[in-house]
Formats: structure tokens, C-alpha cells, sequence
């Protein structure tokens, strides 16, 4: 045999290039012959529930006369299609073999959605599945997908919750909103539980105006109908806003309060001149980690002899707050660290921060539950089968 002529760069650029034509082909004319099916299909839907086809009479008197077509993009493993559906006064027909064509591909709603929950913009979003089908999805096609979530977000505001969470975390994160008057913000109110076996779960959120008593009141009372009646729940752990520590009062009277000292902290600070800050954190320090509440005690004591000359309201503040910051000394040491904050809540706030910074302002407030469900709802299923083992062992 002779010796075959060797493979040159232009014959397979030829080849590749033929791939593609034959390819691109078939694949231009499968789409068009499934639009071309369906169409038909419809107006074939629309002739059997009249009775007749065009210029055809019904042996039946009319029930309903056609009204023409009107067009609506499906995105299907084929691309985007352009169809026409047939309507009459009363209703559409849409084709019968579309339901294997969903109006949204699953894979496009998934890319869709996902795109959305990490901060991209509706429009780039619609950029994103123009990869993936070939045609852009506009903004208003991208925002109709992801109200697909409304009811999601609903069922986990009605979901009926356990009375055996033990330790109940509250705190508040702030995202802006676009109003008709301009941006505001809007308080998120969110609950953290954790039950004694070390499960971990985010109970519910509400969307205020600000922290007053009545807004967390309605977090509280929502939590209590929906199944958290509290005979089980021991501590809750607030940021030490006023209104929370009433409606906890209000709503779960019998479950003691912990004060945060991170945020306690920040407030010390703060009113700290620079030259003071290192002692004056170094001195506040002392008071929440101290081996029991009596040395704690002393440390708050000295911490107020030292420094009540040059700041006499803070020092006041902090006497005040004492009983409740000093909380944790009731519960098993090993707890202690996991009782004294809200981190374990804040952590899940910078996790909405992040997710959320993209974004800039939420187009309207279902906008913010959408985004706000999703985030909590993947903690809830990364958390489903995981537990704090501190609190396993505290139990």
C-alpha cells in the first residue's frame, strides 16, 4: 500500500469547519421543524375545541369565535423558540408536546435563579443564558423566573416549627430598597436557633422599618403560632436593642437574656478617647472573661472605679446592662464563648452582605425576601445533617 499523505493544518481547518456547517445546519433545522410542529399543534388545539377548521362550518352553534395569535418565547434544549399560539375570546391553546419543551428549560431556570442569588444584575443575567441558548432573556423574562421563589419563601414562613429549641439567637441586618422617593433602608429582623442536641436552624424573618418593640414583637409572635411556644427555650441572645428586650418580655417572658459583648464592645469603644482605647478594651475584657460571675463581678467594679471620672455614662450604662451580660455564667462553661454573642448570626449576615453588595438596591420588597430565603435556605440545607457539637455536649 502507498504511504498515506500526511494530515496538513489546513485540511483539518477544513474539517472542523465542515463539522461545524453540518452541525449548525441540523441543528437550524431541527429548531425550525419543532417551531413549525408546533405552531401547527396549536392551531390544531384551537380547530378541535371550536369544531371546524378555517372556512369550515360547525354543525354545532358557535361557543366561541378565533381571536388570532400571539407570540411568546420558550426556552428549550433546541434554543429559544419564537411561537405562535393560537386563542380564541375565551382562552389559549398551547401545543400539547410543550410541556417536554418547558417554558423554562429546567437547566435555564436553574442558571437563571443562581445568577440572580449571586448578586448579577437581571440584565446580565439575561447575557448569561444568551451563552447557553443563544438568544438573550430580557430583564422582565429574568425577573418573572425568580418570582417563581414567592412561593418557596411563603411555605417557610408558614412552616410549623418544633417546641425544642433551647437557645434562641435575634439580631437585625440593614439592606437598602428602592423606593418611589428614593433609596431607604429596610431592618431584616431574624431568628437563629439552636436545640439542645446541637441543631442548628434560621426560624424565621420580617422585614421592619427599624428594631421598635412592635416590629420584633411581630417576629416573636409569629415564631410562638407557628409552633415555638417556648417551654424548652432557656436563653435568648439579643444585640441589646431597647425594643427587642421588651417584646422578649412581652412574647417569652420565662427564657433569660444575654446582652452581646461584641456589640457591647463596640459601644465602649467608641466612646473611648484613642489614647484610652487599649486599656478601657483591655479592662472590659476582664469582666467577660473571668472564671466566674463573682470575679467577673470584681472586674466590673474596677473597671468602674478606674474609669467613671472620665467617663461617667458609659460606666452607668454598663452597671446597668451588667445583669444581662453576665448571663452565660449560668449555662455549662464550655458554652460560654457561644453564649456571650450573636456571632453565630452575624457570621450568616456577612455571608447576606457579600451575596447582596452587587446588587446595590433592592428593586422593590419581595425582591428582598427572595434573596434573603435563598441565602437562609441553603444554611438550613448545609446545616440539615451537622450540629454544634459544644451544645451536644452540653446536653
Amino acid at each position: 500500500m502507498g504511504k498515506l499523505a500526511p494530515i496538513t493544518e489546513q485540511f483539518q481547518h477544513f474539517v472542523e469547519d465542515l463539522k461545524e456547517s453540518f452541525w449548525g445546519d441540523l441543528y437550524g433545522a431541527t429548531k425550525e421543524a419543532w417551531k413549525k410542529f408546533l405552531d401547527a399543534e396549536s392551531i390544531r388545539e384551537r380547530d378541535r375545541y371550536l369544531g371546524a377548521g378555517w372556512y369550515e362550518r360547525s354543525a354545532e352553534p358557535k361557543r366561541d369565535y378565533r381571536n388570532g395569535f400571539y407570540k411568546r418565547d420558550y426556552v428549550t434544549v433546541f434554543g429559544t423558540l419564537r411561537l405562535r399560539i393560537a386563542r380564541t375570546r375565551k382562552k389559549n391553546f398551547l401545543p400539547a408536546g410543550l410541556e417536554r419543551f418547558q417554558r423554562r428549560a429546567e437547566e435555564v431556570m436553574l442558571l437563571i435563579r443562581e445568577a440572580f442569588l449571586r448578586g448579577i444584575g437581571t440584565r446580565q443575567v439575561g447575557r448569561v443564558v444568551a451563552i447557553l441558548t443563544g438568544e438573550p432573556i430580557s430583564a422582565q423574562t429574568v425577573s418573572n423566573v425568580t418570582r417563581g421563589l414567592d412561593a418557596a419563601v411563603e411555605r417557610f414562613r408558614q412552616a410549623r416549627l418544633s417546641d425544642e429549641w433551647v437557645y434562641l439567637f435575634l439580631d437585625g441586618v440593614n439592606l437598602k430598597v428602592r423606593r418611589p422617593s428614593g433609596r431607604q433602608c429596610v431592618q431584616m429582623l431574624v431568628a437563629y436557633g439552636v436545640r439542645a442536641d446541637g441543631s442548628r436552624q434560621l426560624l424565621g424573618f420580617i422585614r421592619s422599618r427599624g428594631e421598635s418593640q412592635a416590629a420584633w414583637e411581630g417576629l416573636l409572635n409569629d415564631l410562638q403560632r407557628r409552633g415555638l411556644v417556648g417551654e424548652k427555650l432557656r436563653m435568648i441572645i439579643t444585640d441589646g436593642c431597647a425594643g427587642l428586650a421588651a417584646a422578649m418580655q412581652t412574647v417569652y417572658p420565662n427564657a433569660k437574656h444575654q446582652r452581646c459583648w461584641v456589640h457591647k464592645m463596640r459601644n465602649i469603644a467608641g466612646q473611648a478617647r484613642k489614647r484610652d482605647h487599649a486599656a478601657v478594651k483591655a479592662g472590659a475584657q476582664a469582666i467577660y472573661k473571668a472564671e466566674n460571675r463573682a470575679k467577673a463581678r470584681a472586674a466590673a467594679g474596677r473597671f468602674a472605679w478606674r474609669w467613671r471620672s472620665a467617663y461617667p455614662s458609659m460606666v452607668k450604662q454598663l452597671e446597668k446592662d451588667l445583669p444581662q451580660l453576665l448571663t452565660f455564667f449560668d449555662f455549662p462553661k464550655h458554652l460560654w464563648r457561644k453564649l456571650r454573642t450573636t456571632n453565630a448570626i452575624e457570621r450568616i449576615f456577612l455571608e447576606v452582605r457579600r451575596r447582596t453588595r452587587p446588587m446595590v438596591v433592592f428593586v422593590n420588597d419581595p425582591s428582598v425576601d427572595r434573596i434573603v430565603f435563598s441565602i437562609f435556605n441553603r444554611f438550613n440545607e448545609q446545616w440539615r445533617n451537622r450540629t454544634l457539637r459544644l451544645f451536644t455536649q452540653a446536653a
